[in-house]
């Protein structure tokens, strides 16, 4: 009954959709040039062969998906990838970091015609969505037309399995359309299998395969002159109110760190101008790197507001403060940092994480911090005290290889449907 409602809705309520669009267009959200794909139109032609579509919502699902492509490109070399994803910055990002077997497109907003005419024309034969985007109308046919599916790295928090046991037919209807369910942990295996997910497995996330974030040495050492022997720390993926606690902390600092350099890279680079703005009023110096500011001796703080060069201030920070855990958003990729033995910070929301971070934690490699006092204090700690902050550094590093086997275990499952897919079929149409 539900999902009727909801069909008729995306059907009837066309002209809102098309606002919706619009509106988007408006504030920078989508691609002027490719919005047709957002209906399921491309200039892209299918190429021959098979294809595998890989869908992920967003810049972290689709960094996940990256080494999992790269597999299996080496494994079958004579399949092409389709890859899909909702953002124009995971558009440029997927653009500049998808292998040559692959390429990108928009996926249509799920009205059944749109959908409808995707399908029609991509052919897809396997498709592989990652984490916890769940499209209705997409799912739906995708099973009427026998795609085989499954969905990897799964993430369903507690909070959200409570919500889908709200509407268990829907629930059931959506997530038993995928033929294996690969969860990240024991807890996400149980919760999709109570929602009626099928052949669901806990194989470990994907985001532990994931390579460290590139660099552009010349940018790199470029960097490294301007900073010099100044004391750095950098705040990670930052979001909004965030960036004040940042500026807070780095006043309280100053006196006992003449010369400290914070590095800020908000979650969102188009909010470099409002944060530098922001930071202005604190009566700190600001640069930001977007706009070709030159990183000073006097500069206080630098606003990173470029896109894709994470993987070079991880690389010039010890210590790091990641972004989206002082606020209720549930923090960003802790990861990433541990890969670069960085020490790192967090506030008390990580619950995006919260498997990893219980790891962490279990391990000592990560600093908890409540509020400005907290985390003023705890960066001047691995300031001062090089042992303690090399300890955590590398504890976080060598956490971050905890889970070396994930990427071909998945690839053992999806082996499956590309090695046999004929031994499939049948379970697919009586699903």
């Amino acid at each position: 009954m539900i999902y009727r409602l909801y069909k008729a809705a995306t059907i009837a309520g066309l002209p809102l959709i098309n606002g919706l669009l619009a509106k988007r267009l408006r504030s920078g959200k989508e691609d002027r040039l490719r919005i047709n794909e957002r209906r399921g139109r491309t200039t892209h032609v299918r190429p021959d062969g098979r294809l595998v579509w890989a869908h992920a919502a967003s810049v972290g699902e689709s960094l996940s998906l990256l080494p999992l492509i790269g597999r299996m490109t080496e494994r079958w070399p004579d399949i092409r990838f389709l890859v899909t994803t909702g953002t124009v910055t995971s558009a440029a990002l997927m653009t500049e970091r998808l292998p040559a077997s692959a390429f990108h497109q928009f996926i249509p907003l799920d009205r059944p015609a749109w959908v409808a005419r995707f399908l029609d024309h991509w052919k897809p034969d396997l498709a592989i969505w990652a984490e916890s985007e769940l499209w209705p109308n997409m799912l739906m046919e995708m099973r009427k037309r026998g795609i085989p599916s499954i969905l990897v790295n799964g993430r369903l928090s507690e909070r959200s399995a409570k919500r889908w046991h709200l509407a268990p037919s829907l629930s059931k209807a959506l997530l038993g359309g995928f033929d294996i369910c690969l969860a990240q942990s024991l807890e996400e295996r149980q919760r999709f299998a109570s929602l009626g997910a099928r052949n669901a497995k806990a194989l470990g996330n994907l985001k532990f395969a994931a390579p460290p974030l590139p660099v552009r040495e010349f940018d790199l050492a470029l960097l490294k002159k301007s900073i010099g022997d100044r004391p750095v720390w950098l705040a990670a993926s930052t979001h909004p109110t965030e960036e004040a606690v940042i500026a807070t902390v780095h006043r309280k600092l100053k006196d006992k760190h003449p010369d400290l350099l914070t590095i800020i890279v908000p979650r969102h680079n188009t909010r470099g101008p409002e944060v530098a703005d922001e930071l202005a009023t604190m009566e700190l110096s600001v640069s930001r790197r977007a706009a070709g500011e030159t990183l000073l001796p006097a500069t206080d703080i630098y606003v990173a507001d470029t896109m894709g060069e994470l993987g070079l201030f991880y690389r010039i920070a010890p210590v790091v403060f990641v972004g989206g855990s002082l606020i209720r958003h549930g923090g960003q990729n802790p990861l990433e940092p541990a890969r670069f033995g960085c020490a790192i910070l967090h506030g008390p929301n990580m619950f995006n994480f919260s498997e990893i971070m219980g790891d962490f934690t279990s391990y000592d490699a990560s600093i908890e911090v409540a509020d400005a006092d907290g985390l003023a204090q705890a960066v001047d700690q691995l300031l001062s005290q090089p042992e303690t902050r090399n300890r955590v550094g590398e504890n976080a590093r060598q956490r971050s290889l905890a889970q070396a086997d994930v990427l071909d275990n998945v690839t053992n499952e999806v082996a499956r449907f590309l090695d046999h897919p004929a031994d499939h079929s049948d379970d697919r149409a009586s699903a």
